[in-house]
C-alpha cells in the first residue's frame, strides 16, 4: 500500500462530492481546484501537511486538520481595530520624559 493510500482518521465531508477518505483523495481534490484557488496560502498549507504525512511519515491528523482549515476558512476572532487599548493613553514614565 502506497503512503498516499493511508486513510484519514475521519472522512472529510465535501459538499456535492463523496467524502475524502485517504490522503490521495484529499490531494486529488486540491488538484481539481482552479489554479488561482490552489495558490492561496490555505491550500498551500494543506498540500504541505499532506506531503509531510504521505512522504515523510508526518502525523496524518495534521493532514486532516490542514484540509479542514482550508475547506472552512474562518474570520479572525480578534479584531484590534475595534478596541481602544488603554495602555496607549497612559502617561509617560519619568525616565521616558
Amino acid at each position: 500500500m502506497s503512503s498516499w493510500d493511508q486513510r484519514l482518521p475521519e472522512p472529510i465531508s465535501v459538499a456535492g462530492q463523496k467524502p475524502l477518505v485517504t490522503l490521495r483523495d484529499a490531494a486529488t481534490y486540491i488538484t481539481t481546484l482552479p489554479k488561482s484557488e490552489q495558490d492561496e496560502i490555505r491550500w498551500q498549507t494543506a498540500v504541505h501537511v499532506l506531503i509531510q504525512a504521505a512522504d515523510n511519515g508526518g502525523p496524518i491528523e495534521f493532514a486532516r486538520i490542514g484540509m479542514m482549515q482550508a475547506l472552512n476558512p474562518r474570520v479572525p476572532v480578534y479584531d484590534s481595530s475595534r478596541k481602544d487599548p488603554k495602555w496607549r493613553n497612559t502617561r509617560k514614565l519619568a525616565r521616558d520624559r
